[in-house]
Formats: structure tokens, sequence, C-alpha cells
């Protein structure tokens, strides 16, 4: 009779990879996951960071804020990115947005749990993903951000609640926007479903890219107002400062 015991985790892996071989996103060879693992060690490097706005510092220090962010205190308290969106890495964040590529989300949700946990850092109470307006989520059929924030929150140990934020009105994508109308666009277009109490709540905002900020400043803005006592955004990509 043969032996019907569960097969070592080891086998089962080489069988997948056999039978149900992929391929790495960025160079094409034969990868478990979505990016192989020297593409990932070759691409996804820890890079200083001011600790509120999560642009690259520079210094070795990155507890102290960056010059903008002390000139002009965000509505958020801190930011975490993974990487710079920049190329190869930022044809990932396009891949997953627009061409459906959701396999990418539970790679950049690990590799956003790998420079979490690097630091000492306060978790958030709960996570909720950047919402798409209606309409472009009918058109996209998901939301990237969702199906990073859903693995990230297993990582974590968090909750994610998709419904904690809604659009108000829909909103032109901001990476048409000139940056000067970016904050126009995005102001008054978000709300917190009443059915959540976010009063005295450490709240991260999962998205796949953070660029100019102005799209999470109002959310920060609008939880801050709702009585949040925290407000992290959680991004797997930082576009870094032009100049």
């Amino acid at each position: 009779m043969p032996d019907l015991r569960p097969l070592p985790m080891r086998l089962v892996h080489a069988l997948l990879d056999a039978f149900l071989p992929s391929c790495c996103a960025l160079c094409g060879g034969q990868a478990r996951a979505a990016v192989c693992a020297d593409c990932e060690q070759a691409y996804v490097a820890p890079t200083p960071r001011c600790p509120c706005c999560a642009n690259p510092t520079g210094a070795l220090d990155s507890t102290r804020h960056c010059g903008a962010c002390l000139a002009q205190a965000p509505p958020f308290d801190a930011t975490w990115a993974a990487c710079d969106y920049a190329a190869p890495l930022d044809s990932l964040v396009l891949q997953l947005k627009f061409g459906a590529q959701l396999a990418l989300a539970p790679w950049m949700a690990r590799v956003l749990h790998g420079a979490i946990a690097s630091e000492a850092r306060a978790l958030p109470d709960v996570l909720c993903p950047v919402p798409l307006g209606p309409a472009r989520l009918i058109e996209r059929g998901y939301n990237q951000a969702l199906e990073v924030a859903r693995p990230l929150a297993r990582a974590l140990g968090v909750p994610v609640v998709p419904q904690l934020l809604h659009r108000l009105r829909e909103t032109a994508p901001q990476s048409g926007a000139a940056p000067g109308d970016r904050r126009r666009n995005v102001r008054g277009a978000f709300g917190v479903a009443s059915t959540f109490d976010v009063h005295g709540r450490h709240v991260g905002v999962v998205d796949d890219v953070m660029s100019s900020g102005h799209t999470l400043a109002e959310i920060a803005a609008i939880l801050k107002g709702a009585g949040a006592a925290r407000v992290t955004n959680v991004v797997f990509a930082r576009t870094p400062p032009h100049g």
C-alpha cells in the first residue's frame, strides 16, 4: 500500500518547479517567486530614508527628518518604503497596476515586510489600502493597493480593513496632473467609513508607490480629522526627488 503521508515541502517545491516553472519578471530566469533571488538581491537594497516621507537622505542616520519635513511637517507621521521607484523596479509597479500581474503583489508585500522588520517599528493597529474610484475599479478589475495590503497584513499579524477609506469623487490620475495641480486634484476626494472607529488608533495606509505624496497627505489629514492618533504610509516604492 503506498505511503499517503504528506510529502516533505522540499519535494513539493521541487515538483512544482519541475512541472509549473515560473519566470522572473525582471530577468526572465527561472524563479520560485515573481522575482528571482538574484534580482531581488541586486535591486532591493536598504537605503537610509527620512523616517517621515521616506525620501532617500544619503546619510547614515535615518532617524532624523529631512529638511523638507522639518520645514513643513506633513499630516502623516511616518512612511515605510521598500525601494525607490526607479528602473528596473518601476516596471514591476506598472506591471501590477496596469498589466494585471497580480503575482507581483505577494512578492512586493514580502519585500516590504522585510524592510519593516529590519528596524524596530511600532506596527499599525490596522492597515487599509488607498481606495480606487468606482469607475477605475470597474475598468481595472482590482485594486493593486489592496492586493499588496492583504498578504502584508497576514505577515505583520494586523487586520486589513479594505472599506475603511472610500472615494467621495473620481479624480484624474495623479501621474497625469501637473505638479502644482496634484494637491487640488485630491482635495476632498476621500472619506472615512462611519462604520469603523479610528479614534486613538495607528492606521497604516498601503499603496504601491508614493510620488508627490499629496494623495497620502490628504488621506492622513482625513484620518487625523476622524481621530486617528498616528498615520503611517506603507508603500512598496518611493519616487526619489528630482534635481
